[in-house]
């Protein structure tokens, strides 16, 4: 708890910043049986993003990262939507793009774990090359689908909540199950903090990097759903477009080292929230477009260095607080002298 104390003192920051320019940014209202408002607006369109977002943090637990989650988000959405204008069912399209999305995160994985490239590297190869399938798929077209079923994933309603909020939910805490109430959680983290060892351990740690990659594009996979399910169509140049930089920045702020080792999935969501409303915050505030994404680069530079134990010593330490006692070895060294 004491990790997410800054992360979540800097969302509240953040809403009260809003609440300052609009005071009716708390107010949640029922419409035609809908819930409706700012927050409800920040967990709806701030869904897909938590979702890659986590797993990225599984990812970068292992001592890897995942460049191509962009790509797996457009991918999965054209080739739901293509489906569906061949009148293939919501089903059908839905698996076909989920199971194409693990396919393609498990041979992230086979390169880096199987052949030994660096996560960076074998991540750009499908970033790149995956923003040309979906073109591909989509013929450098915009596909535009009318389906009420589809429309439900990313812009529908259950029990009055928006049900992308609901799907969020469901992944959360089935991760946090495996992770947490399993002896998965500590197999990822050993991976990530020392792989050879585990190796030697007994630890498959290929299988385990293998098996994070693949979440991480069925998460991404689930995301595209939602963001071409949203607004009908798919748009294989567009869609989750940087989303994979926004989900490394929400890993980073919610805590968990990109060196691996040990991760915090609730610190995450808490630090794609601030993202997100760090976005709605923008609007709110009234930052010029040209400036948006200088203005948010300053504000996620601020938040990462407020984080950081180390900066805050050297910059709120009171003056004339004394340094301590010097240690053994300089002070023998400048008894020498």
């Amino acid at each position: 708890m004491r990790r997410l104390l800054w992360p979540l003192a800097i969302l509240a920051a953040l809403i009260l910043l809003n609440v300052a320019f609009s005071p009716g940014f708390l107010s949640i209202q029922m419409r035609e049986g809908h819930l409706y408002g700012s927050l409800i607006d920040i967990l709806r369109f701030g869904a897909p993003l938590i979702l890659v977002s986590l797993g990225m943090t599984l990812v970068i637990a292992t001592g890897g990262i995942d460049l191509s989650v962009g790509s797996v988000v457009a991918i999965s959405g054209a080739l739901a939507c293509l489906q569906l204008s061949q009148d293939a069912s919501v089903l059908t399209s839905v698996v076909l793009a989920l199971g194409l999305s693990v396919l393609l995160g498990a041979w992230n994985g086979f390169l880096v774990a199987g052949i030994g490239i660096q996560p960076i590297i074998a991540t750009l190869i499908l970033m790149v090359a995956g923003r040309g399938l979906a073109q591909l798929i989509t013929d450098g077209q915009i596909i535009t689908v009318n389906s009420p079923a589809y429309k439900l994933i990313g812009g529908g309603y259950l029990l009055t909540i928006p049900f992308g909020i609901l799907l969020v939910l469901v992944v959360l805490g089935v991760t946090a199950f495996l992770t947490r109430r399993l002896a998965l959680g500590m197999l990822i983290e050993s991976v990530g903090g020392n792989a050879e060892a585990s190796r030697l351990a007994g630890i498959r740690a290929r299988g385990i990097i293998v098996m994070v990659y693949a979440f991480a594009a069925l998460c991404a996979g689930v995301a595209g759903l939602m963001i071409s399910s949203n607004v009908s169509s798919a748009d294989g140049n567009n869609a989750g477009l940087w989303i994979e930089l926004d989900a490394i920045l929400a890993v980073v702020i919610g805590g968990t080292s990109l060196a691996g080792g040990r991760f915090s999935l609730g610190g995450t969501v808490v630090g794609a929230l601030i993202i997100q409303t760090l976005t709605t915050t923008i609007y709110s505030v009234g930052v010029p477009p040209e400036t948006t994404l200088l203005f948010k680069a300053l504000v996620v530079a601020a938040v990462c260095l407020i984080q950081s134990p180390s900066f805050r010593e050297k910059v709120f330490r009171r003056r004339g607080t004394p340094a301590g006692p010097r240690p053994a070895a300089e002070e023998k060294v400048r008894v020498t002298a």
